[in-house]
């Protein structure tokens, strides 16, 4: 197995779980519903356009796109995913 493709299937899982956490653990630190699915929106409608510009620039074929466009999903999530377990951590409640 290429070197290339198992770093891009590590880093797809990575950023998924990124993606999933956040999103998860939205509610527990957001008030109120209409915040949440504002951030969720925000967070997939961006992930997706950066996924999507991702694959377009990326030299690979069409198989390894989808890897790249999970990557790229999943790093728009990454920073919140941090923000919500540093929060986690702190015993932050909702803001």
């Amino acid at each position: 197995m290429n070197m290339n493709l198992v770093l891009l299937i590590v880093g797809a899982a990575l950023m998924l779980a990124a993606a999933g956490y956040t999103q998860a653990n939205l509610p527990r630190y957001t008030a109120g519903k209409s915040k949440v699915l504002l951030t969720r929106a925000v967070l997939i409608a961006v992930g997706v356009a950066f996924g999507l510009v991702s694959v377009a620039s990326y030299p690979g074929g069409d198989a390894l796109a989808v890897l790249v466009f999970l990557i790229a999903f999943g790093t728009v999530h990454a920073p919140a995913a941090l923000i919500l377990l540093l929060k986690g951590q702190r015993g932050a409640g909702k803001s």
